[in-house]
């Protein structure tokens, strides 16, 4: 699923406040089905590009510059 552009040049911020708004009219229940519909789509397409811009913001987390200015990738060992 491609995210349109009028939805790609929103911020992580002004996505997820759509999200609560679309998440808060869907609950109340009483918007019409074609409507509902429509506001789920745009729901899906926000709900894409947060995830898309969060997993580029952790690929960038996991680079680190050495002293010559090589990159190369880190992990942190995760406790069981």
């Amino acid at each position: 699923m491609e995210v349109p552009d009028e939805i790609a040049a929103v911020t992580f911020e002004e996505a997820m406040e759509q999200l609560e708004t679309i998440v808060g009219r869907l609950e109340e229940g009483d918007v019409p089905l074609e409507e509902a519909i429509a506001i789920y789509k745009k729901g899906m397409e926000l709900s894409k590009l947060c995830h898309d811009k969060l997993k580029n913001v952790e690929e960038q987390l996991t680079q680190i510059l050495t002293a010559d200015g090589h990159k190369e990738t880190f992990s942190i060992a995760e406790e069981e």
